[in-house]
C-alpha cells in the first residue's frame, strides 16, 4: 500500500515551557538613594504610585449601588436609537434596498392572489 502524505495538523503541537518576566523599563524604575543621599535629603521618600479607584457617577447609582430610574431610561434610549439609527443606515444600502423591494413585490403578489381567491369564492 502507498502511504499517505501526513496532515500537519494532525500531529501535536510541541509544548513550550517558559516564564514570564516583568520588563524592567527605565521610565518606571526609579534608583534607590544611598544611605548618604537620603540623610542630606530634607524630602521625604518619594511615594509608591497607587492605582485611584475608579469612580462611578453619584447622579447614575444610588449608594446602595442601585442604577436611578434615569440611568436605566437614558441607556434603554440610548440602544433603542442605535437600533433605528442601524436600521435606515441598513435601508439605504443596495442590499437592504433589494430586500425593501423584494418585500413589495411579495405583498403585491400576496394582495393579488387573495383578491383571486375573493373572485372565485363570489362567482
Amino acid at each position: 500500500m502507498s502511504e499517505s502524505p501526513k496532515d500537519p495538523a494532525a500531529e501535536p503541537m510541541p509544548v513550550l515551557d517558559a516564564e514570564v518576566v516583568p520588563d524592567p523599563s527605565p521610565a518606571t524604575e526609579t534608583p534607590e538613594p544611598t544611605a548618604s543621599e537620603a540623610a542630606a535629603s530634607d524630602a521625604p521618600p518619594p511615594a509608591t504610585p497607587t492605582a485611584a479607584p475608579i469612580a462611578v457617577p453619584a447622579s447614575d447609582y444610588t449608594d446602595a449601588g442601585v442604577p436611578t430610574f434615569d440611568a436605566v431610561r437614558e441607556k434603554i434610549e440610548s440602544i433603542a436609537g442605535r437600533a433605528m439609527g442601524a436600521r435606515e443606515l441598513d435601508a439605504d444600502t443596495p442590499a437592504g434596498r433589494s430586500l425593501d423591494e423584494q418585500w413589495e413585490d411579495r405583498q403585491k403578489a400576496a394582495r393579488s392572489r387573495l383578491d383571486e381567491i375573493r373572485k372565485s369564492m363570489d362567482s
